[in-house]
């Protein structure tokens, strides 16, 4: 089982569309996807489970792009509910998570930060998230120049949208995904 994290420096920052980028460039991984958020969506419950693929929420999103499963977790300051995640996903499930707080309770095989958004701001939990961070990925017209970020040994993919994954960082993933540290936690 592969368990990669996707975090943003802010809001806006293009987590989803990445991951959704991800999903439909690596479908032999046949991924679950679990979007983590502060924010109540509708009447959902603190953990839902999308059944349609669409365009109107992000799980739908997920799905859409061919994740066999998505979820949403609302966990504002509470505890993460990992144990009901673990259920409902299984051992044997390849997981990509949308969350920077995730790595705070869970250890990722591949922590890929997404840097973007309508500010230069950088969220709290991404500073903690670069720590951990394997790559990140820029957005070419954003450009490197502009940023400030604090030290971080990840390597740093620049995509020409956030969507669409280029061939050099598939194949940078592939190789991480198929290594044997992964494959012993399976």
């Amino acid at each position: 089982m592969a368990i990669v994290v996707v975090g943003g420096s802010g809001r806006g920052a293009g987590k989803t569309s990445f991951v959704r980028g991800l999903i439909a460039a690596l479908p032999e991984y046949r991924w679950n996807a679990v979007k983590i958020t502060h924010h109540v969506h509708g009447d959902h419950k603190r953990f839902w489970e999308e059944t349609e693929p669409g365009e109107g929420t992000d799980t739908a999103r997920y799905l859409a792009a061919g994740a066999q499963r998505a979820f949403l977790v609302t966990a504002g300051d509470e505890r993460l509910p990992i144990g009901e995640i673990r259920a409902a996903l299984g051992s044997d499930a390849n997981v990509i998570f949308e969350s920077n707080r995730i790595v705070g309770v869970l250890d990722p095989n591949l922590c890929i930060g997404v840097i973007g958004g309508s500010d230069n701001e950088i969220k709290p939990s991404f500073e903690s998230f670069l720590e951990r961070a394997d790559a990140l990925v820029i957005v070419a017209a954003r450009g490197i120049r502009d940023l400030h970020l604090p030290q971080s040994g990840a390597k740093v993919f620049q995509l020409a949208h956030c969507g669409r994954v280029s061939a050099e960082m598939l194949d940078w993933l592939r190789l991480r995904l198929d290594s044997p540290r992964i494959a012993e936690r399976a």
